[in-house]
């Protein structure tokens, strides 16, 4: 029997809804926070470069979502958030973080206005339990309601360059006039959903939320739709790959309690001037006026051998360690390895050469601009 570090009985892994049809679809499978998610149906390769040509059809259901409705929300959320969520307009969305009150990322989240008084924050799988009941006690004394609907919704997610044309199909929405993040209500297949205009591909992507009993049939509309398209389904490894060549932060991986937006390069997200101050505020000012000592960049690797996430960055004109890889992976659509790393910043520039070693072998790689990859318009 498997046990947590405790020694108590580990929970058994969540299914979702969608679970026999990957299943069907003869998917692999993995233990992700919490949930038995579809890692590959086959090809993780194929799976990516479909994104990239044509489409994917991803089960995101693991995702979290937290509901703040009330006078207050916005108030509520403008104080225990980065970002100004007050200042999000009826069915547009923004990306912002939870930070603590040393500035250390709590979670990064996405933020949509439903309605005047109504927000819906999408958290991470792995950290919806601790941002729930954080964002809950941020509330206490805001006219606001804070509830985690996360067993509420399931998420699906069509991600590629025909993902619009597919949604298009089985919807009477405006999907060619829908914003990059923003929202709108509606029907997929006939079914109610919230169908979002963003993803975590760097592909043009829509994300339909629906209530779980009807996830498999929105799944299979979407199928049906896009099979003339070349839509394939597509797992978790495949997503990992797309999101590290768009140059997207992934958490506990690129952002950390030990991490603040600034060594991210998200400094853009915070809002020190808004009015009421929020948590992390002193801290994060801190660091904006003293500068980061370590900041996230890309790595090309020079040779064949890919750096994987925790091999030490070396700098080659002195051999001392420098920094550390926090992921990298064969690029299907560049067809060299790459990586993120964070290093001081008089390493930074692009065009330095560092060297990653792989179990003490050392392999050069260039710094590059981030993202690796940007789609055509």
């Amino acid at each position: 029997m498997t046990t947590d570090p405790d020694g108590s009985p580990a929970a058994s892994p969540r299914r979702t809804l969608l679970h026999d049809v990957h299943a069907a679809l003869g998917a692999s499978f993995t233990d992700f926070a919490g949930w038995q998610m579809p890692v590959r149906y086959g090809s993780e390769t194929a799976e990516h470069r479909a994104v990239r040509a044509t489409a994917g059809l991803f089960d995101l259901t693991h995702m979290g979502e937290i509901e703040l409705t009330g006078p207050g929300a916005g108030a509520a959320l403008d104080h225990a958030l980065v970002g100004r969520p007050s200042a999000i307009g009826v069915g547009r969305a923004r990306y912002s973080m939870i930070c603590a009150e040393d500035g250390g990322i709590i979670d990064d989240l996405v933020v949509y206005r439903l309605a005047d008084e109504h927000y819906l924050v999408v958290a991470n799988a792995s950290n919806v339990a601790v941002v729930a009941p954080e964002l809950a006690a941020r509330a206490r004394g805001y006219d606001a309601t804070v509830r985690d609907t996360s067993a509420d919704w399931a998420l699906l997610a069509v991600q590629g360059p025909a993902s619009a044309a597919i949604v298009a199909e089985l919807t009477a929405l405006d999907v060619p006039s829908l914003k990059y993040y923003a929202i709108d209500a509606g029907t997929v297949a006939g079914i109610d959903v919230l169908l979002a205009r963003t993803g975590y591909t760097g592909e043009d992507g829509f994300e339909v939320y629906c209530r779980p009993a009807e996830a498999p049939a929105v799944w299979a509309a979407l199928q049906r739709a896009g099979d003339p398209h070349g839509l394939v389904p597509a797992g978790l490894a495949c997503r990992d790959t797309l999101r590290l060549e768009a140059g997207m932060p992934l958490y506990g991986h690129e952002l950390t309690r030990a991490t603040t937006p600034y060594e991210a390069n998200l400094g853009r997200v915070v809002v020190l001037d808004k009015p009421g101050g929020f948590v992390g505020r002193e801290a994060l000012a801190k660091r904006e006026e003293d500068g980061p000592q370590r900041v996230l960049v890309g790595l090309a690797a020079r040779g064949r051998r890919s750096p994987r996430a925790g091999y030490p960055v070396v700098d080659p004109a002195t051999g001392a360690e420098v920094g550390e890889v926090t992921s990298g992976s064969p690029s299907p659509t560049l067809e060299r390895p790459i990586a993120m790393a964070y290093v001081p910043p008089r390493l930074a520039a692009p065009g330095t050469r560092l060297a990653v070693s792989l179990r003490g072998a050392l392999e050069d790689a260039d710094v590059v601009d981030l993202p690796f990859y940007t789609r055509p318009r």
